[in-house]
C-alpha cells in the first residue's frame, strides 16, 4: 500500500527515466501515466512533470503541497513543474518505500531497477496494459478515421476501451460449456502465431445463442476486459435501418473500424436480423447491406486480422443455413438451473446483509428465472426494505420479491383491452437486453 507522496515521487521518477532513456516507449508507462500526455496519436516527449499532469496520473490532489516537505523537491511556480534538487537523495527514498510488486507494475522502473527488486523488466512490459486498450488511443484512432460528416456512423456503435468495462468473469455463473468455449478462445489469442503458421484461420468466430438475460452481452464485455481488448458492439437493426441509403457504407465502415482497433472484440447483437431480412421484403438497400455484411463476416480473420467475432440471438429459430456456417463454435446460453440460480443470488447478494439468507430456498422457487430476472427480484427486495427504513434484508423479504415478480410477470403477457392491436400491460418496447448475472 503506497502513500501519496510515495505516488508523486513516482510519478516523477518515472518521467525522469523516460526521457533520459529514448529506446523506452509508450508500453513503458503506466496506463495511468500514458493517458495524460498522450496527444494526437502520440506521447508528447519529453514528458512534463507538472502539477496538473502529476495530479492527472495519480488521481492525487494538491501534488505539490503533498511532497513539498521532502528534501529533494522543488517547484517552478511559473511553469508548475516539480522536480527533484538531489536526484540521487529521490532514488533512494522511492526505492527504499517500494516493494517488488510495484516495480513490475511500472516498466520504467522495472527496466533501471529491476535487478534490485528481482523483476524481470519483459514480464513487466508484457503484462503491462497495451496502448491499444486506452480510451486515449481510441478516441485519437476515431477522430482519425471519421470526419464531421461521417459522425453518425459512431451513434450506431458503441466502443469501450476494456479499461471502461466493468464486468469480469469472475463476476459471472458460467455453464461448463460456456467456460470451455471462453478457455479455448483465449488460447486461440494467446497461439494466433503458431496457428496462423499451421494455417488454421478458420477460428474465432462465435455465436452466442439463449433468450435474453442469459448473459450473453455480459460475457462478451467480461471477456473483453479479461483479455485487455477494446469492444465494438452493434446492434445490426440499427446499423441497417437507421440511414437507409448508407447501410452498405455502414457495414463496411464498422469491420473498418474493428480491423483498425485490432486487436479488439466485434460484437453483433441481434444477428436474427440478419435472417429475417433475407427472408423478408426489406428495401433493397437493407437487403443488399445483409449481404454485405455476410461478406464481411467471412473476410474477416481472429488469426489475420485480431479480430474475435461474437454473434448473439435470442432467436436461433430464425437463423438460416448461411448465418449459421458463418459460425465456427455455437456457444448456448440456456435458463440457469437451480444450482446456477443458487450461485447467480449468491453473487448478486454478496455486499448485501441478509438474515438466515438461504440462497438454495430462493433458487428452488424461481424456476425458469434468468439472472437479469433474479437481480431485478434482489432489486425489488432492497427497495422494498428502504421504504421500511431497514438496510437489513430478511429470507421473508426475498420471498415476497419473488412472488411479486411473478405476478408483474404475468401481467406483462396479459391483454388488457380487447383489440389485438391495442397495447398490453406492461409493453415498454423490446426488452431483450442481456444483463450481468
Amino acid at each position: 500500500m503506497t502513500s501519496p507522496e510515495v505516488d508523486i515521487v513516482e510519478f516523477l521518477l518515472t518521467t525522469r527515466l523516460y526521457n533520459e532513456h529514448s529506446e523506452l516507449d509508450e508500453r513503458d508507462l503506466p496506463p495511468s501515466y500514458r493517458r495524460v500526455f498522450w496527444s494526437e496519436g502520440e506521447l508528447e516527449r519529453p514528458l512534463s512533470a507538472t502539477s496538473n499532469n502529476a495530479a492527472a496520473a495519480t488521481n492525487v490532489d494538491r501534488p505539490w503541497e503533498v511532497v513539498s516537505g521532502l528534501m529533494f523537491t522543488d517547484r517552478d511556480d511559473f511553469s508548475g513543474s516539480i522536480s527533484f534538487t538531489d536526484e540521487g537523495m529521490a532514488e533512494t527514498w522511492l526505492l527504499d518505500r517500494l516493494e517488488p510488486e510495484d516495480v513490475a507494475a511500472n516498466p520504467t522502473l522495472a527496466y533501471v531497477f529491476g535487478d534490485q527488486f528481482d523483476v524481470e523488466y519483459e514480464e513487466s512490459r508484457q503484462s503491462n496494459r497495451p496502448i491499444h486498450a486506452d480510451r486515449v488511443w481510441i478516441d485519437s484512432l476515431l477522430d482519425e478515421m471519421f470526419d464531421e460528416d461521417e459522425e453518425e456512423m459512431l451513434d450506431l456503435v458503441d466502443i469501450r476501451a476494456p479499461e471502461e468495462i466493468e464486468m469480469q468473469l469472475d463476476d459471472l455463473v458460467l455453464t461448463e460449456d460456456q467456460e470451455g468455449e471462453i478457455e479455448k478462445v483465449v488460447k486461440a489469442i494467446e497461439h494466433r502465431d503458431y496457428l496462423a503458421r499451421i494455417g488454421l484461420r478458420e477460428i474465432g468466430k462465435l455465436l452466442f445463442v439463449g433468450p435474453p438475460g442469459t448473459g450473453k452481452t455480459s460475457v462478451a464485455r467480461a471477456l473483453a476486459h479479461q483479455l485487455d481488448l477494446p469492444f465494438v458492439e452493434v446492434k445490426l437493426s440499427m446499423i441497417t435501418s437507421q440511414y437507409l441509403g448508407e447501410t452498405a457504407k455502414n457495414v463496411d465502415k464498422t469491420f473498418e473500424v474493428a480491423k483498425r482497433l485490432s486487436p479488439c472484440i466485434l460484437f453483433m447483437d441481434e444477428f436474427d436480423f440478419v435472417a429475417k431480412t433475407r427472408s423478408s421484403d426489406e428495401h433493397a438497400a437493407i437487403k443488399r447491406a445483409v449481404n454485405t455484411l455476410l461478406k464481411s463476416i467471412d473476410e474477416i480473420s481472429l488469426i489475420q486480422d485480431e479480430v474475435l467475432l461474437i454473434g448473439a440471438t435470442n432467436h436461433p429459430d430464425q437463423l438460416d443455413s448461411a448465418a449459421w456456417r458463418r459460425f465456427d463454435e455455437i456457444v448456448n446460453f440456456p435458463k440457469p438451473d437451480s444450482g446456477m440460480r443458487r450461485d447467480i443470488l449468491m453473487l448478486i447478494t454478496r455486499s448485501m446483509d441478509i438474515d438466515e439468507f438461504d440462497p438454495q430456498a430462493i433458487a428452488d422457487i424461481t424456476q425458469g428465472l434468468t439472472g437479469s430476472d433474479l437481480r431485478l427480484v434482489m432489486r425489488e427486495a432492497v427497495l422494498d426494505a428502504l421504504t421500511e427504513e431497514r438496510m437489513t434484508l430478511t429470507q421473508d423479504d426475498l420471498e415476497r420479491a419473488v412472488e411479486g415478480f411473478e405476478e408483474r410477470d404475468n401481467l406483462k403477457n396479459m391483454d388488457m383491452m380487447s383489440d389485438e392491436t391495442a397495447p398490453v400491460a406492461g409493453d415498454g418496447g423490446d426488452h431483450d437486453h442481456d444483463h450481468d448475472h
